[in-house]
């Protein structure tokens, strides 16, 4: 059974700034000459990466609230320059918009359940995908999306 993690997407206001950071450092490696892939680094190795890699995703937190996700396909631990283990998480470059969750402010990631994880809203064009973060975002904080 796929696994989920779930982390804070600092310095990004919305799924928007999100998407522009992933296709400007998308186009940077492709520049470099450098494998042209999106990752995520951090510092624990997650210790249950088959599942997270078996349809696994990486749910973004942004201001305040889960708002996508990106599917995990790789988790690839690694030693830096400075002799720290780190992991890079690999990620399918295209953000998935789903139901707003509330999430407070935490350090590092978590695991999350698939029973837990918010719903897919579905793909541009949709109402819901189409609203207004600043819309959203109101009527989420009333409980009513």
């Amino acid at each position: 059974m796929a696994l989920n993690l779930v982390k804070l997407c600092v310095g990004c206001d919305s799924v928007e700034d999100l998407e522009e950071w992933i296709a400007s450092r998308l186009d940077h490696r492709r520049r470099a000459g450098e494998p042209v892939e999106s990752f995520h680094t951090t510092r624990m190795v997650p210790t249950r990466a088959p599942e997270l890699v078996d349809g696994g995703s990486l749910y973004w937190v942004i201001k305040g609230n889960v708002q996508c996700r990106q599917r995990l396909l790789e988790v690839r631990p690694f030693v830096d320059g400075q002799g720290i283990s780190r992991c890079h998480l690999i990620l399918d470059p295209t953000l998935v918009r789903t139901s707003w969750q509330p999430r407070r402010a935490f350090q590092g990631w978590r695991y999350l359940k698939p029973a837990e994880a918010p719903a897919d809203i579905g793909t541009a064009g949709s109402d819901l995908a189409e609203m207004p973060p600043k819309l959203r975002r109101e009527l989420a904080e009333l409980g009513l999306l």
